[in-house]
């Protein structure tokens, strides 16, 4: 028996690839279907089944591409409909994969059709369970994403409650926790860096686990402090029922180089988004005026769903040297298949051939230091709301204007002011900067390496609060 956590930092996420006897099965696989089908080619083995514990929001599933590549049978638990040929499990039902055996339980809860799976190993033992988005390690899941006019997020949440107490937690100590999702992840509010726990760990470090716990007290906990979902989980959650584009056309038609001409061209017609994926320090230095900055070297994917609103809007983009594919890859894994090429020469080609370039003016945090303590300043801080409150710096204009929301807070700030802008490492920051640039405030500095450089300073700043009390 082989179990492999494919894990995707970017994403929080984490897939499975489960083999016996030259037989596979892939739970939660990713847009992308090509590793599940080389690594089931490493082992000899052959794909069988793809395993879905619901229908997921926060990306887009390589279900479909996986199934017409392999003729592997897509699973969901009940309740699922899609527009596409899958199978329906029923609770309790059961799957063999080589000499292995995978039990389906229905637990609703975070969606109406979620599912967890347990795998029963070759001595008719529970060896691990594979909890999705129902359970994770020091957290379960939102209970809010799927709503519908005849049940509200705390309908969901006591379903949550029921699955996790009959389903879940009868389950021996020792089997083993494999959840969809870890720290970083929008799914849940207090996940755990690790990716692989115990059931026995989790009924003694889950807050939702307590044994004490009533519906109610659950029901509170599980709610309190749930911020809005981003808004691109709707349309993942939409293209993970009804279908998507072939990732291969998409990858065709999107990893195209563009002569600067071109890509000028291009550029000027109505929607087009230019996005540079290059780091934070490379944009601030040099950019293409209007252009959004989301560097591949952070949380790539997950920002690009919060701040492009429009799924659907054609992107060129600016990207570092071999790296397209790689960028096209990760936008499509929450649905935006609309690339149509990107710089060929980058940057630097951009410039030989004379074309306007704009700046972010970037500081120290020592340099900024001084300005605090010589004039009035308007400081923004893009961090999230738990970091905000945690600790911040300290003053009469120091305004909080969280990254996640930023275009709906544009109104909240002045074009004729000058505001310094800092996050917790410098990468949120220069997004921020590129958004409000792009939006006409260009009286924008930036403060290198963030609050953690700040921090090292003699500024003033508020008593700290311990994030898990907030």
């Amino acid at each position: 028996m082989i179990i492999e956590q494919i894990y995707t930092n970017c994403l929080a996420q984490g897939a499975y690839y489960i083999e016996s006897n030259g037989e596979a099965a892939i739970i939660d696989p990713l847009r992308e279907p090509q590793p599940y089908i080389e690594r089931a080619q490493k082992s000899g083995a052959q794909i069988k089944f793809i395993f879905e514990t619901h229908i997921h929001a926060d990306f887009v599933s390589g279900h479909v591409d996986l199934a017409k590549k392999t003729g592997a049978n897509i699973v969901f638990g009940p309740n699922a409909k899609t527009a596409f040929n899958c199978y329906n499990a029923s609770d309790n039902e059961e799957f063999k994969i080589g000499n292995i055996t995978l039990k389906v339980l229905h637990t609703p809860g975070h969606t109406l059709e979620s599912v967890t799976y347990l795998l029963i190993d070759e001595n008719a033992k529970n060896h691990a369970v594979f909890t999705g988005d129902t359970l994770f390690l020091g957290d379960v899941g939102r209970p809010d994403l799927a709503i519908k006019s005849d049940l509200t997020e705390k309908d969901l949440a006591g379903m949550l409650f029921e699955s996790l107490r009959s389903k879940i937690m009868t389950l021996s100590d020792d089997v083993i926790v494999y959840p969809a999702h870890g720290a970083g992840s929008a799914c849940g509010k207090n996940l755990s860096k690790e990716t692989v726990g115990t059931i026995g760990d989790q009924k003694q470090t889950n807050y939702a686990l307590r044994s004490d716990m009533t519906k109610e007290e659950f029901v509170k906990e599980v709610l309190d402090g749930i911020n809005p979902p981003p808004q691109y989980f709707a349309k993942n959650a939409l293209l993970n029922k009804m279908g998507y584009s072939n990732l291969d056309h998409v990858l065709d038609s999107g990893d195209t180089p563009l002569s600067v001409d071109v890509f000028e061209e291009l550029s000027e017609n109505n929607n087009t988004l230019i996005l540079d994926v290059r780091t934070q320090q490379e944009f601030v230095k040099n950019h293409i005026p209007g252009s959004i900055f989301i560097g591949l070297n952070g949380g790539f994917a997950p920002w690009v769903g919060a701040l492009i609103t429009d799924i659907t809007q054609p992107i060129l983009l600016v990207v570092p040297e071999g790296k397209s594919e790689e960028a096209i890859t990760r936008l499509a894994r929450v649905g935006y298949d609309n690339t149509n090429g990107y710089l060929k020469g980058g940057i630097q080609s951009w410039i030989d051939a004379g074309k306007k370039t704009d700046q972010i003016t970037s500081i120290p945090a020592t340099e900024f230091e001084q300005h605090m303590k010589n004039e009035s300043v308007n400081i923004l801080d893009v961090r999230k709301d738990g970091e905000y409150l945690s600790m911040h710096l300290k003053g009469p204009n120091v305004q909080h204007f969280a990254l996640d929301y930023i275009n709906k807070q544009l109104h909240q700030i002045s074009s004729d002011q000058k505001y310094y802008i800092h996050c917790a490492g410098g990468y949120r920051s220069v997004i921020a900067a590129s958004i409000l640039k792009a939006n006409g405030f260009h009286n924008i500095i930036d403060i290198a390496g963030g609050f953690a450089a700040l921090k090292k300073t003699n500024l003033e700043l508020s008593d700290y609060v311990c994030p898990s009390t907030l």
